[in-house]
């Protein structure tokens, strides 16, 4: 079946993560499940792109944003990419495909008062489940991992010597971050009551039954301190980590560090996060270089 030989192809070769393959699994269904209630066929090797087309017509007409339509369709062209790849077909029904225009999302970082003052709302807590949410948002703040990476996190993932934590990122890539001191101390606070408990799991972050904590429960604990705190509507993991890469550009990191941080495989990727830092650049260059009109009067 190529669906099964792509979705093998995938997961072991291009080493994408059991949700991104499901993802790409259900996109592909979901098209070769149109094909066979409108043209009669489930035969994805002899598609053409009218078909494809009006799939394409059928989830505008139901309501989905461009930028999902485009997400589905994508998955479908690596799918075909694979096939050509893979010598199955001759040529891809989706070589000339064009991808639906989409609005620029601005992605609002939290402040560094937004931040702090959550970090402040928990200082004063010792017990597990304060030290732990502590933890958590120190570690997103200061490491800017994703939320997965956090949650797969092993206490041997923790070298104390080498003040450095190792994350496994997107196809198994590992990278090292450094530890602020701070973290370092929230870290040792919490694994003494974490310890005490729940020694058997070797997970960094468990729940209070002692098991490994799950993504739903990590995007409620940050929602939950920053509604506090913040107006903004989206308040999530992504958030702190978009605020990581934000605010190390305006103290002036360079964008290939940050990359290497945020473990991003090439610039563009990171350079998104540049755009939010446009603005404090701009007030640095304004009051710094020689020919500023606010210099005019030193």
């Amino acid at each position: 079946m190529p669906i099964s030989s792509f979705l093998a192809y995938i997961s072991l070769e291009k080493k994408y993560s059991p949700h991104t393959a499901k993802a790409y699994h259900d996109d592909i269904i979901a098209f070769q499940l149109f094909c066979s209630t409108h043209y009669d066929s489930d035969d994805l090797l002899g598609v053409h792109y009218p078909q494809i087309r009006s799939w394409i017509v059928s989830m505008v007409d139901a309501g989905l944003s461009n930028r999902t339509i485009n997400r589905k369709v994508s998955s479908l062209k690596a799918f075909y990419k694979f096939l050509l790849k893979s010598k199955q077909i001759s040529e891809s029904p989706l070589q000339k495909h064009k991808a639906l225009k989409v609005g620029k999302r601005v992605q609002v970082p939290f402040s560094n008062d937004e931040i702090n003052e959550v970090i402040a709302t928990l200082s004063d807590e010792s017990d597990f489940k304060s030290l732990r949410n502590r933890l958590i948002v120190e570690l997103f703040y200061s490491t800017g991992m994703r939320r997965s990476e956090l949650i797969n996190l092993k206490i041997s993932d923790v070298d104390f010597s080498q003040q450095i934590v190792k994350v496994l990122g997107k196809r198994n890539k590992e990278r090292y971050i450094p530890l602020l001191q701070s973290v370092q101390e929230t870290l040792q606070r919490y694994l003494l009551f974490r310890n005490d408990f729940f020694k058997e799991n070797t997970y960094l972050f468990i729940t209070e039954k002692g098991k490994k904590i799950y993504g739903t429960l990590v995007y409620r604990i940050i929602n939950s301190y920053f509604s506090t705190v913040s107006s903004k509507v989206k308040k999530s993991p992504h958030v702190i980590r978009h605020s990581f890469a934000t605010h190390l550009l305006n103290e002036g990191a360079d964008l290939n560090s940050v990359k290497e941080l945020l473990g991003h495989s090439s610039l563009a990727s990171t350079q998104v996060y540049v755009n939010s830092s446009l603005k404090e650049l701009k007030k640095v260059y304004n009051q710094a270089h020689p020919r500023s009109t606010k210099n005019e009067n030193l």
